[in-house]
């Protein structure tokens, strides 16, 4: 027989009541935060030294809302180039721990420092000379002892009103976790272009990896014709290749100019144009703005953003066209 769940009783609210009570939970976990800052010293650098040292991965483990917080830190470190990985500590006394090679290291987070299931894993670590880097908020504690190095993420209270609920000292250990990550970061020289590499499925890994050559248009697909051709002739080509222009190219496919819809504008509007007998070169922009097709897409973006034009004529180095593109071709590689 399945239970009937009562309806919740109705709580009347108190705006001003919850602000103040946000309010001070914020500024809690804003003074624990600044508390961690003069605790920065010899112990993190060693810490940072392991890890540097370390040929292997950095194990992170931790149990239940610390367990949580490890699985960032772990994710955090390697999107900055530190291979990383969460190892569930219970499932690790299960069969996990063959996940853990002699070449890695661990960091194990507990704010007790007597997690049962953390410590259970450490005689084996020992065993193996695995190095140990522990964040807790108990120095004297049992994981603080046998750990190489010791964080400390102690704080003066939660901001829970209880005192139940990890709140501060999740935050504690999760800044601690983001300091390791950027300080190892900056000391292995990790670049823009080395993030965008393990998001290339993020926009930042779009406009820092692609490059024009990925999205322009090439081969038959380019809109080009030949300076001596009437106003018509090039009109059917920018209808047929959909890009709103025309390359206007030599016998060698050297840009000479670049007619656009913008120009037929301008073309009609002018009551001094023959638009019957009106050749291409007489309506078209010279020295239109061009881009090689080794930059990158999101710099398509900008020079298209900065001189108000939709479309980019390609060229190599000796202004032979060798490719195509307008707005909608970025947008599509969601570029912009």
């Amino acid at each position: 027989m399945n239970a009937r769940i009562a309806p919740p009783a109705t709580v009347a609210l108190q705006p001003d009541a919850i602000i103040r009570h946000a309010r001070a939970v914020i500024a809690t976990e804003a003074e624990a935060i600044g508390a961690l800052e003069p605790r920065i010293g010899t112990d993190f650098v060693e810490a940072c030294r392991l890890i540097l040292n370390c040929h292997g991965r950095v194990v992170v483990t931790g149990m239940g809302k610390s367990g949580h917080v490890a699985r960032k830190i772990a994710a955090t470190l390697a999107s900055t180039g530190t291979p990383s990985f969460y190892v569930h500590p219970g499932e690790a006394s299960h069969g996990d721990l063959g996940m853990i090679m002699p070449q890695d290291i661990v960091l194990a987070l507990s704010y007790s420092g007597e997690t049962d299931e953390v410590l259970f894993i450490l005689p084996t670590l020992k065993r193996e000379g695995i190095p140990l880097i522990a964040i807790t908020g108990k120095p004297g504690s049992s994981l603080a002892r046998q750990a190489d190095v010791h964080l400390d993420g102690s704080i003066s209270c939660e901001a829970c009103p209880l005192g139940l609920a990890p709140t501060t000292s999740t935050t504690a250990a999760l800044v601690l976790g983001d300091a390791l990550a950027i300080a190892l970061l900056e000391a292995r020289g990790f670049t823009s272009d080395d993030f965008a590499r393990s998001h290339p499925a993020g926009s930042l890994g779009r406009r820092l990896l692609l490059r024009i050559s990925d999205v322009m248009h090439t081969g038959e697909e380019i809109p080009r014709v030949a300076p001596d051709v009437s106003l018509t002739t090039a009109l059917v080509e920018m209808t047929r290749k959909h890009l709103g222009m025309t390359a206007v190219v030599d016998a060698d496919d050297r840009l000479l100019g670049v007619f656009t819809d913008g120009d037929l504008r301008r073309a009609l509007d002018d009551v001094g144009v023959d638009l019957r007998g009106a050749t291409v070169t007489e309506l078209m922009t010279r020295g239109p703005k061009t881009i090689g097709p080794e930059k990158l897409a999101a710099e398509a973006a900008q020079l298209m953003e900065k001189h108000q034009i939709h479309a980019l004529l390609v060229v190599d180095a000796d202004q032979r066209v060798v490719g195509a593109l307008n707005i909608h071709d970025l947008l599509r590689a969601r570029v912009v």
